[in-house]
Parts: C-alpha cells; sequence; structure tokens
C-alpha cells in the first residue's frame, strides 16, 4: 500500500478533513492532499507518529524493580545509579538485543515511531573492547530493524566519574573511551543504515578537550548531552568552574540547533532564553525525572524547541509523558491547560513531533511532502471530534483501545491484532531478564 485517505489528519498547522496521504517506496510522503478521495480508508483520525528522543534501552530488564529503599536515609538518583551499574555490568549483547526487541515493539505500540539510543554499554563485563567495538551498538541496529522503528543510535562518550576528570570507578568500566575509539565505533555503524549521531554523556564525565575534539568530528551528527538533571550536579559544576552546567555548555561549544539538551532540569529564566535563541532541544523525560525525583524542568516559561524521551522506561507510553509534563506544570504554577493553548493536546503532541524530529537529525517532522510515513491511527469515536479524541487519547488514556495502527516508513507495524513479533520478543525479553535478576 503507497496511500492511505484519513478521515481526520493532524497537519503542521491544526486538522484536515479526508486527507490523502502517498508516500513512495521508500516510505517518504509524496503527497498530503485535504479534501481528497480514493483509497483505502483508515478506521479513525491519523496523528504523526512521535519521536523518543532519549532511550536507555538496556535498563528496561529493571524498569520498576528498584522501588524500595535501601540503607540509605534518603534515597535518591545517585543510590539508583549504583543499583543500574549492577545490571549494566551483567548485560550480554544477546541479552541487549533481545530486551531492545521487545522495548521497541512497546514504543510502537505505544506511539513512538523512532527513538535516540544514547548507548553508553559499549565493552565487555571486564571493560575489555569486543572484537568488533561496536557490537552492542550493532545489536542495538538489529532490535530496531527487527522491530520496525526508525533509529537515530547515538554512542556515548565516557570518560570521568566526575567534574575536572575523576578518574572512573569501577562500575564504569564498560563505558570508558578515549575520543578516537569511540568515532571508530560511530563510523562502524554508519553502515548500518541508521542515523549516527554522537552523545558526550554529561559535563562530568568528559573533558571540556574531549567534547571539543568529539563534536567537532563532524560538523552535521546530532548531538546529545545530560546536562543539570539533578541539583548536586549543578553544586558540583559551580565547584569546579564558578558556573551552572547549562552556562558554562552554552559558553565553551557552539550549541545550535544540531544540539540535543537532555533533562536541562535545573536551568535560570537566562539560560532556558539562550538554549531558545541558540535553537537547540531540550529533551524533557517526566516520567524518569519523576521516578529518579529529578525535579520538574520550567516549561510553562520555555518558548523554546523541545521532545520527550521515555529514558529509563518507567513508563513507555506517548500520552503518559505528554500528560505528565503538562501535569507537572499544573501542579507547580496551581492553574489548568498550561502549556500549548488552545488544543493542549493538538499543541503538546505538535511540538513533541517538531522537537523530536529535530533532535532525531532525521525527516520525521510530521504529516508533510518530503517526511517519513510515520503516523498512527486512532481509534474512531462516535460523537467526538478529532480534537476531543487525541485530548482523551493524551489525557484519559487506554493505550490498548485508543490506537488502532502504527506506521513507519508506509508500513503497518503494529494493526489491531498487534505486532507480529510481539509474543516472541516478550518469551525472549523475560528470559533476558531472569537471567540478568539471577546474578545482580
Amino acid at each position: 500500500m503507497s496511500a492511505l485517505l484519513a478521515p481526520w489528519a493532524l497537519l503542521p498547522d491544526g486538522w484536515s478533513r479526508n486527507v490523502l496521504l502517498t508516500w513512495d517506496a521508500d516510505g517518504t510522503l509524496t503527497a498530503v492532499t485535504p479534501d481528497a478521495e480514493g483509497a483505502t480508508r483508515a478506521s479513525g483520525p491519523i496523528v504523526p507518529g512521535v519521536p523518543n528522543l532519549h532511550s536507555h534501552a538496556f535498563q528496561r530488564a529493571f524498569a520498576g524493580l528498584t522501588e524500595y529503599r535501601g540503607g540509605d536515609a534518603a534515597d535518591s538518583f545517585w543510590s539508583w545509579r549504583d543499583r543500574m551499574y549492577r545490571f549494566a555490568n551483567a548485560v550480554t549483547p544477546e541479552q541487549l538485543e533481545d530486551i531492545a526487541t521487545h522495548l521497541y515493539i512497546e514504543m510502537l505500540r505505544a506511539g513512538y515511531t523512532a527513538v535516540c539510543e544514547f548507548h553508553y554499554l559499549h565493552h565487555d563485563a571486564q571493560g575489555r573492547p569486543y572484537a568488533d567495538p561496536a557490537e552492542m551498538g550493532l545489536r542495538l541496529a538489529a532490535a530496531a530493524q527487527r522491530a520496525g522503528i526508525g533509529l537515530t543510535l547515538l554512542p556515548v562518550l565516557y570518560q570521568a566519574s566526575g567534574f575536572g576528570g575523576q578518574a572512573p570507578t569501577t562500575g564504569q568500566r564498560r563505558f570508558v573511551n578515549g575520543v578516537d575509539a569511540l568515532l571508530t565505533i560511530v563510523e562502524r555503524l554508519r553502515p548500518t543504515g541508521v542515523r549516527v549521531g554522537v552523545a558526550p554523556h554529561s559535563l562530568r564525565a568528559v573533558t571540556p578537550e574531549a567534547l571539543h575534539a568529539l563534536v567537532a568530528a563532524d560538523a552535521a551528527a546530532p548531538v546529545h548531552i545530560h546536562i543539570a538533571e539533578q541539583q548536586r550536579e549543578v553544586d558540583d559544576c559551580l565547584a569546579w568552574s564558578g558556573a551552572r552546567p547549562v552556562q558554562w555548555l552554552l559558553d565553551h561549544a557552539e550549541v545550535d540547533a544540531r544540539w540535543c539538551l537532555v533533562h536541562a532540569t535545573h536551568t535560570t529564566a537566562h539560560e532556558r532564553a539562550d538554549i531558545a535563541r541558540r535553537g537547540a532541544v531540550v529533551g524533557l523525560c517526566p516520567s524518569t525525572e519523576a521516578n529518579l525525583g529529578d525535579g520538574v524542568f520550567d516549561a510553562a516559561a520555555y518558548d523554546g524547541a523541545w521532545g520527550i524521551g521515555s529514558d529509563s522506561h518507567a513508563s513507555v507510553d506517548v500520552a503518559e509523558e505528554l500528560r505528565w509534563l503538562e501535569y507537572g506544570q499544573r501542579l507547580v504554577t496551581r492553574r489548568r491547560n498550561v502549556l500549548a493553548p488552545p488544543q493542549v493536546a493538538q499543541g503538546l503532541w505538535l511540538a513533541a513531533v517538531a522537537g523530536g524530529a529535530q533532535a532525531a537529525g532525521r525527516a520525521i517532522g510530521g504529516l508533510r511532502p518530503g517526511q517519513r510515513a510515520d503516523f498512527l491511527v486512532l481509534a474512531g469515536e462516535a460523537g467526538l471530534a478529532p480534537e476531543q479524541q487525541l485530548a482523551a487519547h493524551v489525557f484519559a488514556n487506554q493505550p490498548d483501545r485508543t490506537i488502532d495502527e502504527v506506521w513507519v516508513g508506509g508500513q503497518r507495524r503494529v494493526a489491531q491484532d498487534g505486532h507480529a513479533l510481539a509474543d516472541e520478543a516478550r518469551r525472549r525479553f523475560i528470559a533476558a531478564r531472569a537471567a540478568l535478576l539471577s546474578e545482580v
């Protein structure tokens, strides 16, 4: 099939009726024609697929399994990170592929049609490079291909355990690379056909010299970085440099539209205005940020580009991330319908599509010619206008009942009866998780 007629479709400038979507053999939209006739008619309204701009696939194996307090008087991101390292140091290449395949199918079923994989699990359990140094990245590319999701793969440069080039810890042994070694992995991944970028992990994990060398290696590649996620990170950066993390980055790097600043939770009004002025994307992961006690990004006071990600996969659901983004602002401001008025769900959805596409560095920016044919068919509900159906999906969500189909590159990956590989992928995921739990 190379054409589908939508009774309603959410285009970049709003809803249109009887929209004929036409795409070529490569899965690129060639025409988007409102008030059309003919072709197979979709069962409900069509909306663009949402890119997931931040994922650590291996963390799906222990999502929900760290919800207990250990010996620490106050559990935190940092104590969670210690538990995460135990899982990270046990995952085999085969397990990573099985975990990621299941996760990427979950993403598709929840409305994500592309993912940016922030990939730092490079070496074997002893910290030695594999015979093919890109082994783990190749497993992620294979998982995305099997699931049928679009992929931007972001090999991560990780060198230090703290600001100022502190020596990495034993728990970080699988992550550590020099710039040249990381770029070797990048080059090895390019022939897979996925979009490849780079990711300096954070200012605490790379030196300024390495940051500049990595970013300069490819002037067109997407660049993602964790920034200002935790207050302790801000305090440590101030102690190291006299500047807050976002301000230091903006002062010392050519941050522009190819950058995605993941989290940026603890920012000042000046920093947010400068991010917007530079054209960078803020990557927001509300369910993970809540799960880890990070804080709330002041989205109500930010007028730049942003997108959403599922990060540690405490939740894998487009609607829930958007809902929690809006609800977080409501809790802080004690108002309703804070972001993207007047049709809040519609505004949030389109903003997440645009920002996610920019962060992914791919032509997946909505239903218009030249973009990939990535879209969802919502379950039609009698008596509701399309904007009401989308609002109900986001704010009164039953995901297994509100998404009928998911298309990626003009191919239907999820139908009403699910994904073709879902059962097998789930069995393999459960086996991989059980094996990991027996070791950690």
